[in-house]
């Protein structure tokens, strides 16, 4: 019964977030409201990418929420490529607590970045000192 509540809001937070994203664009001193123009358009709009591939990872990781669910429920030991790349995108590159602000636990936030591990190594870079 504790685990449902963090469940539920880290169902529910994506849509809010996914809604805000798509709704219309509010006009401030340094940007110029078109309509069409969600929030994720606006952060991205520096043209750095960083924060649309921000947006991405949290889209992507409200579309295998059901995934995340069973995998704590049900002790079902597989989450999806694309899940795992959204934690780690979230987790590694976009905001680390992310997952403990859309209700999981700092215990369960660890067992999703555990699993699915660090992101891989680009190629040509080279090897981390760690």
């Amino acid at each position: 019964m504790k685990l449902l509540l963090p469940l539920i809001l880290a169902a529910a937070l994506p849509w809010v977030l996914l809604a805000a994203a798509e709704g219309p664009a509010m006009t401030d001193v340094n940007w110029v409201a078109t309509a069409g123009y969600g929030i994720a358009e606006r952060l991205d709009a520096g043209g750095g990418g960083a924060a649309g591939q921000c947006w991405d990872a949290l889209v992507e990781l409200k579309a295998c929420t059901n995934e995340i669910i069973l995998f704590f429920f049900n002790g079902e030991a597989y989450l999806g490529k694309d899940c795992c790349k959204s934690i780690r995108t979230i987790m590694y590159g976009c905001w680390p607590s992310m997952l403990t602000s859309i209700g999981f636990t700092a215990k369960e936030a660890d067992i999703l970045r555990h699993y699915c591990g660090p992101p891989a190594p680009v190629p040509g870079a080279p090897p981390s000192a760690s």
